[in-house]
């Protein structure tokens, strides 16, 4: 009997300063970031904002190719950019990088609320992990957001 399963590939997480980002893989997040937020997305969308110097970026690896990511501000602590390839979504990989980062909130602010600007139509994803909206919807680029947050202390 034969395994008709596919297998993914090994999968690997890495955290980097922006200091630490080469040439090269600095390259690899900003392209992988502008064909999910601007290209496939269809927003004229700014994601060069000036805050990925003083962030942690969570890099997510398939087979050794990039294939998903997420960065983090720590003041305050704040989740973004949160995005997976488009031919690797519903594997479960969103879920292990927002289960990284909030390990690493949990252990290096662990008395700090983590809020995020979720896409409306991921308001069930984040919530799932006891985020919960704490705005209006609003209009960033033509894609509809809201604040979330989580609270980590009592």
């Amino acid at each position: 009997m034969t395994n008709n399963l596919t297998t993914m590939p090994k999968i690997t997480t890495e955290w980097q300063r922006f200091e630490q980002l080469s040439a090269d893989m600095l390259y690899e997040v900003l392209r992988f970031r502008q064909s999910i937020f601007v290209v496939e997305q269809g927003s004229p969308y700014a994601d060069l904002d000036g805050l990925d110097r003083e962030a942690r970026h969570l890099l997510l690896r398939s087979g050794g190719e990039l294939a998903g990511y997420l960065r983090l501000i720590q003041m305050p602590v704040r989740i973004g950019r949160v995005a997976v390839a488009l031919q690797l979504r519903r594997r479960g990989l969103g879920r292990r990088l927002m289960e990284e980062a909030l390990r690493f909130c949990r252990e290096r602010h662990p008395a700090q609320d983590i809020i995020l600007a979720a896409q409306q139509n991921l308001v069930p994803f984040y919530s799932s992990f006891g985020f919960a909206v704490i705005s209006e919807p609003y209009d960033d680029c033509g894609v509809m957001h809201v604040e979330m947050r989580m609270q980590l202390c009592g």
